[in-house]
């Protein structure tokens, strides 16, 4: 006789069920995907000729999507308008390349998708996938190689657009700030080399940009350039290097605008010689009227002081240069007027000790200045005063592991307003020899002289100069340990100073080298290094 099994046991017999197939199914972690996505097929076919769709449909083995298509996806001539690819945002297994310009005839076309493409769950890049097709018959295949470098950098701070523009009876230099280019490509991030393919025969310009926006147009104010001087006939074996650099602007002052009381700001573009320039005041001067002009010390900018407001409500001034001349008007307002401080920066071995003051000095006494070292010796100085920078500098022998006391009584500094200091006393101590490291260059190539061996940190600041007509021997003393880098500038034109290329006058920067090699400087150590440049 059969017995009716209770329905509470039919329900744990389903749970425990349940359970034990839970766990059967139950998935374990396995190794990450470290597989890109592969390339099944394409609709029209890759290299496809005679092209005459608006359509193209590209297909993945997994779900992908696109990783900073804008900087990734180059499209060779460009479009215009330019295509809708997809996926953007949501990941498919196709890439929908949707064209909507009326393509050129006879004309090949590359889509470079850089390492845009990766699948859904990792990110695994499919690196430098291309789709090429041609609106003619065959499909071109020239190829320009290159390297591109940075003229004041060790090496590009990102990639570098390489551009060529074809060479007709339309072209001129201006085409770089207006029409984008027939070929792009971009450098590669670790060996800063470039490749351009699918060219067709001709006579190109080639540039390089380092593209901040991305719109193929370059913008002296934010961008750098670079360019192969003469003109290129493909086909070529050459290979080819571009270095950019960052043009120095044409001088151009800004509308002024008072800052405070009796200070009026005074910025600008480019980088004028500012010991020639002058800011002078057209406004009828008051009886006894002063005015001082002071560079900010980081900004492009000047401030211009003076010492009694001329009665009217607005100032025109004339920014004069040996090349220039502006007329700029500048509204006063009702602001408080900053009152005199002096302050001191204490310098070191090398470094010389520096008043500075927040408003302009135009006086000061030496006699009510003295330094007494650790004896209380009295130690002889010299003086000397840089208006742009408003300050005063005290040269003097220092002696390594000594103490010093500078002292200033009151109206050793008198400023603009003809306030002056309170008194001052401040003390420094200079390091010991053994707390500093020295680098002695020997370099094995120079062939060219003068040059400037600097060293710089690793960001690429100044911390070391030296200058020579020739010789390749150098030896810098007092540093403080640390990396440094070396920099060798070849300065062709003499001038002891770095000079940067302009691309419409056709001028390529002045060379700079740098040893591949991070020195590490030791306290109380000489570090002896042979260089070889090359």
């Amino acid at each position: 006789m059969a017995r009716k099994i209770p329905g509470y046991i039919l329900v744990l017999i389903s749970l425990f069920s349940l359970i034990q197939c839970a766990k059967r199914g139950m998935p374990e972690g396995g190794p990450i995907d470290e597989e890109p996505p592969k390339f099944i097929k394409a609709n029209p076919e890759n290299y496809t000729t005679n092209f005459d769709k608006k359509e193209i449909r590209i297909f993945f083995d997994e779900y992908i999507k696109l990783d900073k298509p804008q900087q990734q996806i180059i499209i060779s001539p460009p479009m215009d308008p330019k295509p809708n690819i997809m996926p953007l945002g949501l990941a498919r297994k196709d890439i929908k390349i949707e064209i909507f310009d009326t393509l050129e005839e006879n004309t090949t076309y590359a889509i470079n998708f850089g390492k845009s493409i990766v699948d859904n769950n990792e990110g695994n890049p499919y690196d430098y996938f291309k789709y090429v097709f041609s609106t003619g018959s065959y499909i071109d295949s020239l190829i320009v190689t290159g390297t591109v470098k940075d003229a004041s950098l060790k090496e590009p701070s990102g990639a570098i657009s390489i551009m060529l523009y074809e060479v007709d009876s339309t072209y001129t230099d201006s085409i770089v700030f207006k029409d984008t280019p027939r070929y792009i490509t971009y450098s590669q991030d670790s060996t800063f080399t470039f490749s351009l393919e699918n060219l067709k025969e001709g006579s190109y310009k080639m540039v390089g940009l380092l593209d901040k926006n991305s719109n193929y147009l370059y913008n002296p104010k934010s961008e750098k350039i670079g360019f192969v001087e003469r003109t290129i006939t493909l086909p070529t074996d050459s290979v080819f290097q571009i270095t950019v650099f960052k043009e120095e602007l044409e001088f151009a002052p800004k509308r002024p605008s008072i800052l405070k009381g009796n200070q009026i700001l005074f910025g600008y573009e480019g980088s004028p010689d500012l010991d020639s320039l002058s800011i002078n005041l057209l406004n009828p001067k008051p009886e006894g009227y002063i005015s001082r002009v002071v560079k900010d010390a980081e900004k492009d900018s000047l401030y211009y002081w003076y010492n009694i407001r001329p009665e009217s409500d607005s100032l025109t001034f004339e920014v004069v240069t040996p090349t220039t001349r502006d007329t700029l008007l500048a509204r006063l307002g009702k602001l408080e007027r900053d009152s005199l401080k002096v302050t001191t920066q204490t310098g070191s071995l090398t470094d010389d000790f520096k008043f500075k003051a927040n408003t302009p000095i135009i006086e000061y006494n030496e006699e009510l200045v003295s330094i007494m070292d650790q004896d209380s010796v009295q130690v002889p100085f010299n003086t000397a005063f840089d208006p742009l920078k408003n300050e005063l500098v005290l040269k003097f022998e220092k002696a390594p592991a000594s103490n010093y006391q500078v002292s200033a009584l009151p109206g050793a500094i008198t400023d603009l307003f003809m306030a002056t200091n309170d008194t001052i006393v401040q003390s420094m101590r200079t390091k010991a020899l053994t707390d500093y490291g020295t680098v002695i260059l020997n370099f094995q190539d120079l062939d060219s002289f003068p040059v400037i061996v600097q060293l710089t940190d690793t960001r690429g600041k100044v911390l070391a100069e030296q200058y020579s007509e020739s010789t390749s021997n150098f030896t810098f003393r007092y540093l403080n340990p640390g990396d440094y880098l070396v920099k060798v500038i070849f300065d062709s034109n003499e001038n002891r100073k770095w000079d940067t290329g302009n691309y419409l006058k056709k001028v390529q920067p002045e060379v700079i080298k740098y040893f591949t090699d991070t020195l590490e400087v030791r306290a109380n150590w000489d570090t002896n290094q042979p260089i070889d440049l090359n």
